[in-house]
């Protein structure tokens, strides 16, 4: 529930922004180090086109924003 469009949320990947050509079809998990982390779904901020789950960008590890935050999440 509220996925996409409240803020962007940062995930444990590792960004690169041409990942997805060559890694894997099934749960790629990003490149094993890199310069940005990854942010999803977008944020009230956004234009609608970016308030999607799928929305993805990168973002220095230590930049902070009120249009960026977290989920807490466990496996079932």
């Amino acid at each position: 529930m509220h996925m996409a469009g409240n803020v962007w949320e940062w995930v444990a990947d590792w960004y690169h922004q041409t990942y997805y050509a060559t890694g894997p079809d099934r749960n790629p998990i990003g490149p094993e180090s890199g310069e940005y982390k990854v942010t999803r779904g977008g944020s009230w901020l956004n234009h609608q086109p970016l308030l999607r789950t799928t929305a993805r960008d990168g973002a220095c590890p230590s930049m902070r924003n009120h249009g960026t935050g977290f989920r807490c999440a466990r496996d079932p």
